[in-house]
């Protein structure tokens, strides 16, 4: 069962743009890292997201009462996830991975090193955007497209409603009028309590909703 958690007050560096700070630097190693690739890609592809008011732009969104994390989502009119694998990493979770974004995502994109672009090819869904990362002989990160992302054709919408914390989901009965029975239910029941309550055309809309209305991102951490 996935219990509900209070939300301390969101402080101002919670709300650059709607983003978690991004995950640091652990290793002084030679070569591309992880955080190398995620601030190009907040640079250089998500950079027009940024200034965008009706756009959400956050690292580390929590799936599936937190079994996983993309390390970056991006949230407007539909909700695309970004998850990279660079050369220091392995796709050993992968599997599981896409598993759960499957659920979840309209569209994502796997940004991979050279060294692992024929594997991801192979092993991906074909929805699947693949984006290469390399490195530039002044440390810069580039990026080449190798397969566009297209839509999602089998989105779960428990999934999609699990996105949610407690009060929102509980907000969103209230507005249905369908929230008699559900205080204080698991994550888990009102997600599925939603999911019969609203159409997933409403549905998805009204998670996105919430989510680019979310100020206290710290707490989403503690809330899955």
């Amino acid at each position: 069962m996935h219990t509900c958690e209070s939300s301390a007050p969101a402080g101002p560096e919670d709300r650059r743009a709607g983003m978690l700070p991004p995950a640091q630097c652990a290793t002084r190693r030679t070569g591309m890292r992880d955080c190398d690739v995620r601030s190009a890609l907040h640079a250089k592809v998500l950079a027009e997201h940024h200034g965008q008011a009706d756009t959400l732009v956050v690292d580390e969104l929590a799936l599936w009462y937190g079994t996983a994390r993309v390390d970056i989502a991006v949230v407007n009119g539909r909700i695309h996830g970004y998850e990279i694998k660079s050369d220091r990493d392995t796709l050993a979770r992968l599997p599981g991975q896409m598993e759960i974004y499957g659920k979840v995502f309209d569209r994502v994109t796997l940004v991979v090193g050279r060294g692992h672009v024929l594997n991801a090819m192979a092993i991906t869904p074909a929805w699947w955007g693949i984006k290469l990362a390399t490195q530039g002989p002044r440390r810069a990160v580039h990026f080449e497209q190798l397969r566009p992302p297209e839509r999602n054709p089998a989105i779960d919408p428990i999934a999609v409603a699990a996105l949610l914390w407690c009060a929102e989901l509980e907000q969103i009965l209230l507005e249905a009028g369908a929230l008699r029975g559900c205080k204080g239910k698991s994550r888990d029941f009102l997600s599925r309590r939603v999911v019969e309550a609203l159409p997933f055309t409403d549905l998805r809309a009204a998670v996105r909703s919430r989510l680019r209305a979310r100020g206290n991102w710290r707490a989403a951490a503690r809330q899955t």
